[in-house]
């Protein structure tokens, strides 16, 4: 790693939203908060994303696709980048991870991991 390698930190929260549930079809709505923090020296962009959804039934769904809600932001150090996104479960639980592909000033690209989080209707898991 050199002194100007950007350093990416990814923190997630997630809801589940019920105005937007049918869970008599089991459509259960969920939205994800996203904070993308760059700790390190040198700007980053963010290109594309990966998730890879999975609901309780371990019915798995991969999402490939050009950056987040439609922008590849630039990164600068000491800043970070917020959106919010959902996605639409057949069950009450599930998980997503994935990760960020992006590049550095110099054009060198790098991985930012999303570590598993979980989505999950009140009082559906203890």
């Amino acid at each position: 790693m050199t002194a100007l390698e950007p350093s990416i930190q990814v923190s997630v929260t997630s809801e589940y939203l019920p105005s937007h549930s049918q869970p008599e079809d089991s459509r259960f709505a969920f939205a994800y908060h996203i904070r993308i923090e760059n700790r390190g020296s040198a700007a980053a962009q963010l290109l594309s994303r990966h998730w890879v959804i999975t609901d309780a039934n371990q019915e798995r769904q991969e999402v490939r696709g050009d950056g987040v809600i439609g922008e590849q932001p630039i990164i600068e150090p000491g800043t970070d980048y917020e959106y919010s996104s959902g996605v639409v479960l057949e069950t009450t639980v599930g998980t997503m991870q994935g990760s960020y592909y992006l590049v550095d000033g110099n054009g060198d690209p790098f991985e930012a991991p999303i570590a598993p989080f979980l989505l999950s209707m009140p009082n559906a898991v203890h």
